[in-house]
């Protein structure tokens, strides 16, 4: 016998409607439209749910490496052969580079540019040629760009080494980012535009740092590391938030994600979006967003709200109520104004395209 359609209650407010534990007896959504060209679309809005019903490991529970920079999904997880989206979670890409290939052409780059640019020679030399590995040169720079007078720059740059060290997903995750800033901002054409001037990158950077020290109990010294970045960078993580791979936020100030949030793989989000709490309790009070979404300029999502797998929110859009996967959303408070889009908006950036209906005057 089919489930009630009352198995397909979107969570609102924080209360969540009952849901079936085989969702292949579901009674599809309203949304789920039967038409062959959403059928994809519908398939995955479902797998974003089902993911949604995981457990959120507890600080205690977390794991080592992939599970600890906040996503549960890994490379192995599809099929050999089966389409990849990045809805679906990060996978390297065929054009993809390997941490060694990569930090081998940021040393070219690094050289060619202090030879164009003698006054940058020195910054360039100290920053990235000195260095025997992409893990040293990123070490160095983020500890120069947060030590001040009590924290220092060196006792800084140890406490980089040895995350990077003791967890490879760390610098995994960093080489991810770097690709997808590479790929999806049309203003940055060099690797080392990314790793050396672009703050939404640093800033991530400095949150897995941040990360790793919380799930390891040192969590004074997390809030220090976030409190640092929230002053030099102007983007404020908490240490606790879960970031996955593959993540740009582009001009990045004044971004702000709460402590329950999670943040799935190749999300695209830019300046002044919050990722914001609601209530006082100790439970789950941040959003959960999805794997490929795009967040516009200034979009605000409150409360334990999940926004679905390759969605789109358009920019100054406040989100109060889930969004299932693959659709456009806008507005304050946010509505959805199309479901069912095949596109994968965290890779095409484009912030225009769906937010305006067609019309005649």
């Amino acid at each position: 016998m089919p489930a009630p359609a009352t198995a397909w209650v979107i969570r609102s407010a924080g209360v969540a409607g009952p849901r079936p534990a085989a969702y292949q007896d579901c009674v599809p959504p309203a949304w789920a439209s039967p038409q062959p060209h959403r059928a994809r679309a519908s398939r995955l809005a479902v797998e974003a749910v089902a993911a949604r019903e995981r457990p959120v490991a507890t600080d205690g529970q977390m794991t080592e490496s992939r599970q600890s920079q906040g996503t549960d999904r890994r490379p192995g997880d599809l099929a050999p052969g089966s389409e990849w989206l990045p809805s679906l979670g990060w996978r390297p890409g065929k054009d993809h580079k390997t941490e060694e290939q990569l930090w081998e052409l940021i040393r070219r780059e690094a050289s060619a540019d202090a030879a164009a640019e003698p006054a940058l020679a020195s910054f360039l030399h100290t920053s990235v040629l000195v260095h025997p590995s992409l893990a040293k040169a990123m070490s160095f720079m983020l500890a120069n760009k947060l030590s001040s007078r009590t924290l220092l720059g060196t006792q800084l740059m140890r406490l980089i080494s040895d995350a990077y060290r003791a967890d490879p997903g760390i610098m995994e995750a960093c080489v991810a980012d770097i690709q997808a800033v590479f790929e999806r901002d049309p203003a940055c054409d060099r690797y080392t535009q990314c790793i050396l001037y672009f703050k939404g990158f640093q800033a991530i950077q400095c949150h897995r740092i941040a990360h790793w020290l919380w799930t390891r109990n040192r969590r004074t010294l997390a809030i220090a590391l976030q409190s640092r970045v929230s002053e030099v960078l102007h983007v404020d993580i908490h240490p606790a938030a879960r970031i996955g791979r593959g993540v740009l936020i582009d001009h990045a100030t004044g971004v702000v994600i709460g402590e329950t949030a999670i943040v799935g793989d190749n999300v695209s989000m830019l300046h002044h979006v919050t990722l914001g709490g609601s209530g006082t309790g100790k439970g789950v009070r941040h959003p959960h967003i999805g794997d490929g979404v795009l967040l516009g300029a200034g979009v605000c999502v409150l409360g334990a709200h999940y926004v679905g797998a390759g969605s789109k929110v358009g920019a100054g859009s406040v989100v109060v109520t889930d969004l299932p996967a693959h659709c456009v959303a806008v507005g304050v408070p946010a509505r959805i104004i199309k479901h069912g889009c095949l596109e994968q908006p965290s890779d095409k950036m484009d912030l225009v395209e769906d937010f305006i209906l067609d019309y005649v005057i």
